[in-house]
């Protein structure tokens, strides 16, 4: 992106075009108790060079690590024509396409993005992307809540969803009296227990997310859970990784009519994982829904000469009024993710994405195979799972892991700061990126190092 800075001239003439004396004005819309004039974590201004420099360190700490962790990020295959289309010129402005006969490109691909996204959640319609799951997860919560119609708005939050993406929650939902109340899991299976629910539901409960695969790995009794919901008149919200779905049976057809709501990570369609981000959220939902989704959707139709084009048929209340009363949030750099998945979605094609899913999961079975023959390492979980298992070890899981991170393999997640209950336990993803030397030399450092041994230094 160009850097394009301002004079104080500049600003000057800004401010006097818009009819103001100084910057400060256009924040008196926020809460004078909400502005922080110092964030603490955030360093002083740094020379282009410094922050160059600082930057290389920080990615150099990152690359060519054997990378187990996954919790919500995964490491995928992705052709190299991907991002040389998605880095081209025509999509570098690809800011929100008002103007459709100027933007008939960005109107088309995001067209392409929700036909895929809803074929593959097999739900009606999709929006054009969120800032990523975790807010995704909030905005169809938000979005259950107004469908409720009720004062009293409860929604069920199982102890299986993302750690972060509750936390995510809490903070966007908090200030709009929306009670989370949390689900525990079955302490065997790992994933929410149907006994329990019924205690919970109300006429004050809105909605049930539904997690699959779960924070743990394991696969939820999605169609059992789904019409437990519709049977209380509980909207259903499925959070879901999308890859997994071109393998199980996608958010739609789960129980007797499918979930109300789906929603989730983009990452692992085309996105790498880039230190953490950026990322993007998606969501789903069915046609009767369609007026409370957040974001915004592209229809096709026909000019006055019959030809094809690509028009916004619906935008949500999000930038054309005062941002307190806006209903969703999306940006111009979420759009460049999308469209990097659709280019990624288009040559895969469906075979390609299930091939990559059946990979995943058939690296991880492989791996769990190989751990379990370690003395001290127990899986910990009886569901079924994806690519994601809990392994508890018989030393302190973040020694261990450290230990390992020295041989430059990210050994996994460890559950203890999030999940208090599972100390020395740890979540292992392995995808088709894994080889089985790969798989082998985390048995082998794993299973050296909780025999008391020293470390095999690599690389």
């Amino acid at each position: 992106m160009p850097f394009i800075p301002h004079t104080k001239k500049d600003v000057q003439e800004m401010l006097a075009t818009i009819g103001i004396d100084k910057v400060d004005t256009l924040f008196e819309e926020i809460p004078k108790n909400l502005r922080i004039a110092k964030l603490d974590n955030v360093l002083e201004g740094l020379s282009e060079l410094e922050l160059s420099q600082q930057m290389e360190v920080r990615a150099e700490s990152d690359a060519q690590l054997l990378c187990f962790i996954g919790a919500g990020a995964y490491e995928h295959f992705i052709p190299a024509a991907v991002w040389q289309i998605a880095t081209r010129g025509e999509f570098m402005t690809a800011y929100t396409p008002y103007q459709a006969e100027a933007s008939q490109g960005s109107l088309q691909l995001i067209y392409e993005y929700q036909t895929m996204m809803a074929n593959l959640m097999q739900l009606d319609v999709s929006n054009a992307s969120l800032y990523e799951g975790a807010s995704a997860l909030a905005e169809a919560i938000l979005m259950a809540a107004r469908l409720h119609k009720k004062d009293k708005v409860k929604i069920l939050l199982p102890r299986t969803v993302h750690p972060h993406y509750r936390h995510t929650v809490e903070t966007i939902v908090k200030q709009q009296a929306i009670e989370l109340i949390e689900v525990p899991y079955h302490k065997t299976t790992g994933r929410i227990d149907l006994n329990l629910l019924a205690k919970f539901a109300t006429e004050d409960v809105a909605a049930l997310v539904i997690p699959q695969p779960n924070f743990f790995g394991a696969l939820e009794a999605v169609d059992e859970l789904t019409d437990w919901a519709r049977d209380h008149k509980i909207f259903s919200i499925g959070v879901v990784n999308p890859l997994a779905m071109t393998l199980l049976k996608p958010p739609g057809q789960w129980g007797t009519n499918g979930v109300d709501i789906a929603c989730g990570e983009g990452q692992p369609l085309g996105i790498p994982l880039a230190s953490g981000g950026p990322y993007y959220g998606f969501l789903c939902c069915k046609q009767a829904l369609v007026r409370q989704m957040p974001g915004r959707i592209v229809g096709q139709t026909v000019d006055l000469d019959g030809k094809r084009g690509f028009v916004l048929t619906l935008q949500a209340r999000e930038q054309h009024i005062r941002r307190g009363k806006a209903t969703s949030n999306i940006c111009t750099n979420q759009g460049l993710m999308v469209t990097a998945s659709t280019i990624f979605m288009s040559l895969m094609g469906a075979k390609g994405l299930r091939r990559l899913a059946e990979l995943s999961h058939q690296r991880t079975r492989e791996l769990t195979v190989m751990l379990q023959t370690i003395p001290g390492v127990q899986q910990v979980f009886s569901a079924p799972f994806f690519n994601e298992v809990v392994f508890k070890i018989n030393k302190p899981a973040k020694e261990v892991l450290a230990e390992l991170a020295k041989s430059r393999i990210q050994g996994g997640y460890a559950l203890s700061e999030t999940y208090p209950e599972l100390q020395d336990c740890i979540l292992i993803a392995a995808t088709e990126t894994k080889t089985s030397v790969d798989l082998a030399m985390l048995r082998d450092q794993l299973a050296h190092l909780l025999a008391g041994g020293k470390l095999v230094c690599h690389g």
